[in-house]
């Protein structure tokens, strides 16, 4: 079964999340078949730039509780898109949770429609939005991002703009992106490889000295008490035990 599917248009491939049952959930599968098709995509002169999108109503919903990668996959797949010398663009037409901003914040340009919503839902499971914030600590003012890891409420793209989460919003996300794509396609591959390097490397500097730190956290809160209580309330379709 294929999860990720792949498709190429003058130069630019499109990778699309294709698990809509489990709502584009990062489950280890998905993450080891996304980073494999990047790892193709590095490597392939013939792709001047990655378009990240998805099928279904919802980006990516955040780690699959069923099946949940290692933190420390999460964090190579992160990396990776971060890494990959090729500019990546999400391209977003439904909503996005949790680990799915992780995603959108790894890529370099980020793009949704205007019916999307966003929430970082960790907090009301039990756990903490730790590896995610690898790639968004560095390219969000951490004041901003407070409310919303904090209180795992919903918010719009107007607010992901605002917030740096996302660099355009537009009722149709193809034509928003059309000159974006268009300007890539014009760009010398070396100029955009080392370009992107210079915009990348204080996200990397993040990655290099946190990364050990964030996924030992995320390793302990999903393996704790509260953790299994929010999960399981959250399959189950309840409120967790602390919800007061």
């Amino acid at each position: 079964m294929t999860l990720v599917g792949r498709t190429r248009d003058r130069a630019v491939e499109t990778l699309s999340l294709d698990s809509p049952d489990t709502r584009n959930a990062l489950s280890a599968p998905l993450v080891a078949e996304l980073a494999g098709a990047l790892a193709d995509c590095g490597k392939d002169p013939g792709v001047r730039a990655v378009v990240l999108t998805h099928t279904g109503n919802t980006f990516c919903a955040g780690a699959d509780l069923r099946d949940p990668p290692h933190p420390d996959a999460l964090v190579s797949l992160l990396r990776q898109l971060v890494e990959l010398p090729k500019p990546v663009v999400a391209r977003i037409t439904g909503h996005v949770r949790a680990g799915g901003l992780g995603l959108a914040g790894a890529c370099d340009i980020a793009a949704s429609s205007a019916g999307s919503t966003f929430a970082f839902t960790e907090v009301r499971i039990g756990v903490a939005p730790a590896v995610i914030s690898l790639p968004l600590l560095p390219r969000a003012d951490p004041r901003e991002l407070a409310r919303y890891y904090l209180t795992g409420e919903r918010f719009g793209p107007a607010e992901a703009v605002r917030l740096g989460l996302l660099t355009l919003t537009g009722d149709d996300v193809d034509k928003a992106l059309a000159p974006v794509l268009d300007g890539l396609r014009r760009s010398s591959p070396e100029a955009l490889a080392a370009t992107k390097e210079l915009l990348t490397a204080r996200v990397l500097e993040t990655f290099d000295r946190d990364a050990d730190r964030f996924t030992a956290l995320s390793a302990r809160l999903f393996s704790a008490p509260e953790a299994r209580e929010g999960m399981t309330a959250f399959l189950e379709r309840r409120d967790a035990a602390w919800v007061v």
